[in-house]
């Protein structure tokens, strides 16, 4: 009786990760999107900037190489207690398209980002946004055309991808960008059905009509986390947000994460979680405890019968290899999955980590 129930849990488990993962071939396999051709529109590009004096320089003689025609940087320096605001000024009286806007404290916004942010999109000229952030860069010269291709009458909300940094002899390195690598396919995907929800703010275009519509961070302003997710909650519609996959519009991390570093970013991430649509909240745990169940219960009726077992796990890693393969490869990640099976079930295992952990110490708002 117990194996039984046990075996039909298995195979309801077994069945929501395989509708998951054809959901995800759909991303996958979608053919090249239509954009608009003729793009006129002039573009802000806002750059967050803290404390990053160092390379400063290098970034934005970088940055102002882009190809397009017309463009403005608006660089945000937030209450930096380095020189950076120096540099900026000397940056600004080089190149005629450089905007500085120095952030001081306030009490009431003592060291704000969302703050900070907001004033960026003030001080910009036009319409039509473009953010990232110093801690990435471009990997072509042809990004802000790129992203700016993607806006539409009917589309102003364009999401773009980051790469993390690959370090070839690290394992660690290599589980986090398969877990970077299946978050982006997820919010890919949502977004492809008129569900978007998540975002990065190295890597994100809107318009100013949309930020002042929903009155920009308002409504989590004090959460020291989430201005790109949070904004996506409140402005993202089921037609008014697209995605690019072209690589031409892909930034790059600068930096490695190290292991301890997303650990703690995997712990905003669970605050995040609990913030999103109710919707978005039950189909992300759903997958995560599916493939918990799946995983737990495959073990314990290969130890009964591994005869039914094995197959459905084979099963499972093929489908897999064909919906995160052809995945990983339009989003250029291809050796991220060359060790699937492990790195899957690492995934399990770290997911279980965390909710313990969680339960143990309840992670608290960043405020």
């Amino acid at each position: 009786m117990v194996f039984t129930i046990l075996f039909y849990t298995f195979v309801v488990a077994t069945a929501i990760q395989v509708v998951y993962y054809l959901f995800f071939c759909s991303f996958a396999f979608e053919k090249k999107k239509e954009k608009n051709g003729d793009v006129n529109i002039p573009i802000s590009v806002i750059v967050y900037i803290k404390n990053n004096a160092d390379i400063l320089t290098e970034y934005i003689q970088h940055l102002v190489k882009q190809k397009y025609h017309d463009f403005e940087i608006v660089l945000i320096n937030n209450a930096s207690t380095d020189n950076t605001l120096d540099i900026l000024e000397e940056l600004q009286k080089k190149y005629a398209n450089l905007k500085v806007v120095d952030v001081k404290n306030t009490e009431a916004f003592w060291g704000n980002k969302k703050y900070a942010l907001t004033l960026g999109v003030k001080a910009a000229t036009h319409e039509h946004l473009l953010f990232t952030e110093i801690g990435s860069k471009t990997l072509t010269e042809n990004w802000i055309s790129e992203m700016a291709s993607n806006f539409s009458q009917e589309k102003s909300i364009v999401i773009g991808y980051q790469k993390l940094k690959r370090n070839k002899n690290s394992l660690s390195n290599l589980f986090i960008r398969f877990h970077h690598l299946l978050n982006n396919i997820q919010a890919f995907t949502f977004t492809k059905f008129g569900n978007p929800y998540k975002a990065t703010n190295h890597n994100l275009a809107y318009t100013k009509s949309e930020f002042f519509r929903v009155n920009g961070y308002i409504n989590h302003v004090n959460l020291f986390i989430g201005e790109a997710d949070l904004f996506i909650k409140d402005a993202a519609t089921k037609t008014n947000t697209t995605y690019t996959t072209n690589v031409n519009s892909f930034v790059g991390a600068r930096k490695k994460i190290t292991f301890k570093e997303w650990i703690s970013l995997q712990k905003k991430e669970t605050i995040l979680n609990s913030l999103y649509k109710t919707k978005h909240q039950f189909l992300l745990r759903l997958f995560k405890i599916s493939k918990v169940v799946f995983y737990i219960l495959a073990i314990y009726i290969a130890v009964i019968n591994w005869v039914i077992a094995l197959p459905v796990v084979i099963g499972y890693f093929i489908l897999q290899y064909v919906a995160l393969g052809k995945a990983a490869s339009k989003l250029q990640e291809k050796n991220v999955i060359l060790l699937l099976p492990f790195l899957d079930i690492c995934f399990v295992l770290v997911q279980i980590s965390i909710f313990i952990s969680n339960q143990i110490s309840k992670p608290k708002h960043w405020k």
